[in-house]
């Protein structure tokens, strides 16, 4: 296994994540069970999940799986998306994130977070009163770094300037849509990471499986895939997303690989990539992702992953979880 430093922090990670959004759903707790274990022995370190994954149920499968080797995991949990109808049930007030944390470590049965992200920019709190809450946890023990997720640039960089300013404790990462179907943070986030020490940690790094190739337009649900699983995700199955699809597939087997592999293989090589988050129902996904670590793209190959992504460049983002 690969292991980056997640930002200009000290803390390491490796460099294929284990995204836990299907624990207790798509996946249930002994095949999670298993997924998270197959993760460890093949050294994935770094384990992603949030408060409203699976209705809590991811936090508390992964809470007893890490048992006993808890001191070797980089354990990262996420709030700030609704957690019911209440009006302080959702955003990131002291309020709500220190009701959240609490509830976050009694599920996973530990005292204590590696990485703690706010899940989205909360337009309704102060970011000063955030980012204090965030640095008294800090303080306290039961987080160890801080970081972002679906902030917008400027949302970003404003964060970055409060905590300068104000000695606070400052984000160590932002975590966003990222992959060859949605390469919109390379015009301002990923310079902004570059120039301020981020590591940038891509989710939906196969566009929601789309990368595989596994769809075709007009054609049923493969069994098993999200689309089959989460009719929700129909939303994303737009005609240029699958045709990229189809493209990287076709490229794929000219490289002789998987397009799973292709695919996370030129975001590994992206700059201010930390770690990529990728998901897994099943240990044979997971082993289909790791093997993106072996491969090393032919510039011609990297050539034209470019030129048929380009346009993904620009525009809407894949995917953005907004209050």
């Amino acid at each position: 296994m690969e292991y980056r430093k997640l930002g200009a922090s000290g803390l390491r990670v490796s460099a294929i994540g284990l995204g836990t959004n299907a624990f207790g759903k798509r996946a249930d707790e002994e095949t999670s069970i298993s997924i998270l274990h197959s993760a460890f022995s093949h050294g994935i370190n770094f384990i992603d999940t949030a408060n409203i994954y699976a209705g809590t149920e991811s936090e508390r499968i992964i809470g007893k799986a890490i048992q006993g080797r808890r001191a070797d995991i980089v354990l990262t949990t996420k709030a700030g998306l609704p957690r019911g109808e209440g009006p302080n049930s959702r955003g990131a007030s002291r309020s709500h994130l220190m009701t959240e944390l609490e509830g976050s470590l009694r599920r996973l049965g530990t005292d204590y977070v590696d990485l703690y992200q706010i899940h989205t920019f909360d337009p309704e709190t102060p970011l000063e009163e955030t980012l204090r809450t965030l640095d008294d946890m800090v303080r306290s023990g039961k987080v160890r770094y801080i970081g972002a997720s679906n902030y917008q640039a400027w949302e970003l960089m404003k964060a970055l300037g409060i905590s300068d300013r104000l000695g606070l404790s400052r984000y160590a990462s932002i975590q966003t849509s990222y992959s060859l179907a949605d390469r919109t943070p390379e015009i301002e986030l990923v310079p902004l990471c570059l120039d301020q020490g981020l590591g940038l940690i891509p989710y939906f790094p196969l566009a929601g499986g789309i990368l595989t190739g596994k769809y075709a337009a007009g054609a049923d649900a493969p069994a098993g895939s999200r689309l089959e699983t989460d009719p929700a995700f129909g939303r994303f199955m737009k005609g240029d997303y699958i045709g990229l699809g189809q493209d990287v597939s076709e490229l794929a087997e000219e490289a002789g690989c998987e397009p799973a592999a292709l695919s996370m293989r030129w975001l590994l090589d992206k700059p201010a990539v930390a770690s990529v988050i990728a998901g897994a129902t099943s240990a044979r996904q997971l082993e289909a992702n790791l093997r993106s670590l072996e491969l090393a793209l032919e510039p011609s190959i990297k050539d034209e992953l470019e030129r048929i992504s380009r346009p993904f460049r620009y525009g809407e983002p894949f995917a953005s979880y907004r209050l």
